[in-house]
Order: structure tokens, then sequence, then C-alpha cells
């Protein structure tokens, strides 16, 4: 059996002048090598040369069906286009290798997958036909069929289908995360639409910026200083809006502006973030 040797290391005792400290000590052990998985390797060699064929396949029908468009217009739009007609079954065996443990939502790309490669094909055939040289095209034609019947065999070999009941149970719970996942965006234009409503109906009540009058002067009001009355909060409100509501109605002192924030606006906003805003708003006014 092949060993191979791996460093470990280990906590030790070391005395030095009657004390003892632990210490990392470093060894040496033979691990035995597992054998070579030469299934895995010959299905990673096989998927390469997928990929290198795929990449020639895709360089010969641009030039075959750029040639062919570029008959009716200029050249960089011709080659451009004639990128398409392998770009979408390639991005169709793309999707079908996401899907490889679902055979259901797999079909759907698969089918796709076939017929743009069949209107690629047709293609790569009619270049050679307009050219006079129909049996080129027709061999080239055979090319990307080639290509893609390698990829699909290569597919199979990737794909973990399910059973019945798993894949049923698979389905259950992508159906609820993709319930959860939708639920983030409606209750977020929920959330938007009554904010929408509350401003509509604020403006039309004429409610808006009716803030509590504060005395003027000393003599108007208790004899004692106290904390300015908190104003009330007229709908949603950001932590921006929250102090400069604060700062109009009088409340001066940060602590006091960072308890009405969290009382109005934000409950779990920070001290610091207050701060900030409120140094910014004195210094624009």
């Amino acid at each position: 059996m092949k060993t191979r040797t791996v460093q470990r290391t280990q906590l030790v005792p070391h005395t030095i002048d009657g004390r003892t400290e632990m210490v990392l000590d470093r060894y040496s052990v033979e691990v035995p090598v597992p054998p070579r998985d030469w299934d895995r390797t010959v299905l990673a060699a096989v998927t390469a040369a997928a990929a290198v064929i795929g990449a020639a396949c895709v360089v010969w029908s641009t030039a075959s069906i750029g040639d062919l468009l570029a008959r009716a217009t200029v050249a960089p739009a011709a080659y451009a286009a004639a990128t398409v007609f392998d770009l979408v079954w390639l991005s169709c065996m793309a999707l079908e290798w996401l899907a490889r443990y679902d055979q259901a939502r797999a079909a759907l790309p698969r089918r796709t997958g076939h017929w743009a490669l069949a209107i690629a094909m047709a293609a790569i055939a009619a270049h050679g036909w307009v050219g006079d040289q129909l049996a080129i095209g027709i061999v080239g034609a055979a090319v990307s069929g080639l290509a893609k019947t390698l990829w699909t065999v290569v597919l199979r070999h990737h794909a973990k289908p399910l059973d019945n009941r798993t894949q049923q149970w698979v389905d259950a719970q992508r159906a609820q995360a993709g319930g959860r996942l939708a639920m983030v965006a409606v209750r977020r234009e929920l959330t938007r639409a009554e904010a929408l409503v509350e401003a509509e109906r604020i403006a039309i009540s004429g409610e808006s910026g009716d803030l509590p009058e504060f005395p003027d002067t000393p003599q108007d009001g208790p004899e004692t200083p106290e904390e300015p009355a908190t104003p009330k909060p007229y709908g949603p409100m950001t932590l921006t809006d929250a102090v400069r509501t604060a700062l109009s109605a009088g409340i001066t002192d940060p602590d006091a502006v960072f308890r009405y924030v969290r009382k109005v606006a934000d409950a779990n906003a920070k001290e610091e973030s207050v701060t900030r805003t409120l140094r910014m708003i004195r210094k624009a006014s």
C-alpha cells in the first residue's frame, strides 16, 4: 500500500527553570494513499474534451454562418449575429446542467437546445449550398451535431436523477423557500403602498408640519428648564427626517434626539449614526 508523509502538530509540555508551558510540537506520520479514482479521472478528461470540442464548434459555426450573413450586411454585424446560433444551445445545456437533479425542469432547456442546434446546423448547411459546396456544408453542420451529442452524453453522466418521493420532498422545500423569497418583495411593495396612502392622507388633511408650539421666552415656559415635549410623528419617517423634526421642535440635546429617533423612526438606530446626522444637519443650516 502506498503511503504519504503528513506533518501534524500536538501540544506537549515544555519546562524551563521549573515553569511548564504547553507548546506545539511537529511530527510526521505516514498515512495510506487512496487508490486513484479512474472513473472520475476519465469523466473529467471527457468533460475537458467536450469543452474543447464545443469551443472549436463555436469557432467553425461562427465563421461559416458569419460568412453567410455577410452577404447581406456588414461583416461585424454578421459575425456577431452568427455567435447567437451556438450560444443559444450552449446556454440551454448550461441550464440543463443546473437542473441535473430535476429531470422535469431539465426537459425544457434540453428540447430548446435541440431546436437551436437544428437551426444552427441548417444555417451551416445553407452556407455550403450557397457557395456550391453542399458536401462541405453538411460536414460542417455535422460538427455542431457531434459536439451537441457529446455534451448530451456527458451531461447524462453528470446528472443525478432523484426518485419520486425524494423529488417531491425537494419540490416542497423549493416551494417553501421560493414563497419566503417572494414575500420579501411583496412586503416591500405593501409597505411602500401603505406609506404612499398615509402620505396622501396627511397631504389632503393638512396635518403635515403641524408641530406642537413651544415657548419663545423663558418667562412663558416653566421656571425650571426641562426637555421639550416629544413632537408627534406624522407618517413613516427616516432617520434623517426624525432628526430634522426633533431639531425643529426644539430638541437639541443629542441624547434626547437619539431617544426620539429610536421612538419614531428606527428602534435599532445606532447612536453614532444619529450623532453624525445631527452634526451634518447643523453644519448645513
